[in-house]
């Protein structure tokens, strides 16, 4: 894939210099400044609220899960007039297999279980993982990063992969990024990029619904990442505030491309359909300076 992107890259860059794509790396970021919560508010944006992701679906799914396991042992218990000792013995084995799957998996299987309920219970939750996931990618294409591929669920993840601790995501053509992390330099250029694509997908949701509920794990990776270069908390917050105003702005302006290509995500449709459906809109989006009136 590290070869294959790399190849991409260059097709792409050779493009770009001949003004055959406009889009990639072309989407219009704020000024780097130092931004005040009150100049946030003023775009109609609450980092509060942005920044703490509560996964009201997925817990009220894995309630209705727990409900229904406890109501299918007890069904058991009664109906096949079971002993004590089996119950006791199934609850160990359930207990067993949700251990080994929290330490071999990182919570893989749970993950796929409750993904997987979600869909049938929730007729929203899709949608809601098709934009987020649409929000990456997007933004990624806008502020010059090539995504390589997609997942949006725990299912589609094991069929491609063969594994369960890989969920829904998007990868990236990064293996500079990754080089830079490697080496303990970082540049500017590249940890703002990195900003804006950890916290798109968080910013697509508040941009649709008014509240993220996926994303907590992009949030505290970043975070992660931050205190790792030992950035005080001004620093942080600056640059955290910069990256969530430069997102939703690029997610207001490029609104359709948004949600076309969530559909197409949704679909299946290829990588380079996906970038096509950009490029198509790009001419005709917004492209005022994004703190104009």
């Amino acid at each position: 894939m590290q070869h294959s992107c790399k190849y991409y890259l260059s097709d792409l860059n050779e493009l770009k210099e001949r003004g055959l794509l406009k889009a990639f790396g072309g989407g219009n970021q704020v000024p780097k400044r130092i931004y005040t919560l009150e100049e946030l508010r003023l775009n109609k944006i609450e980092a509060e609220k942005f920044l703490s992701p509560a996964d009201e679906t997925l817990n009220t799914v894995r309630t209705v899960l727990q409900g229904a396991g406890l109501l299918g042992l007890t069904t058991a218990f009664f109906g096949l007039h079971l002993e004590v000792s089996q119950l006791a013995g199934l609850l160990v084995g359930i207990g067993f297999v949700f251990t080994a799957d929290q330490i071999a998996n990182s919570g893989g299987l749970e993950a796929l279980l409750v993904d997987t309920a979600g869909r049938v219970i929730s007729s929203s939750y899709g949608d809601r993982v098709a934009l987020h996931e649409a929000g990456h990618f997007l933004c990624a294409y806008l502020v010059g990063l090539l995504p390589s591929r997609y997942t949006l669920s725990s299912l589609d993840a094991l069929k491609r992969y063969g594994a369960l601790n890989v969920q829904a995501g998007t990868l990236f053509c990064d293996s500079d990024f990754q080089k830079e992390v490697a080496s303990g330099t970082l540049s500017s250029s590249s940890l703002d990029r990195y900003t804006c694509i950890a916290l798109a997908g968080v910013a697509a949701e508040y941009v649709h619904f008014g509240q993220a509920e996926g994303g907590l794990n992009d949030v505290q990776q970043l975070d992660g990442l931050l205190k790792a270069l030992q950035f005080t908390q001004k620093k942080a917050d600056g640059e955290i505030r910069w990256a969530i105003l430069t997102v939703v702005t690029l997610l207001r302006r490029h609104r359709r491309s948004h949600k076309q290509l969530a559909k197409a995500m949704a679909a299946g449709k290829s990588v380079s359909e996906c970038l096509a459906i950009i490029e198509s809109n790009f001419p005709r989006e917004d492209t005022r300076d994004p703190l104009a009136a």
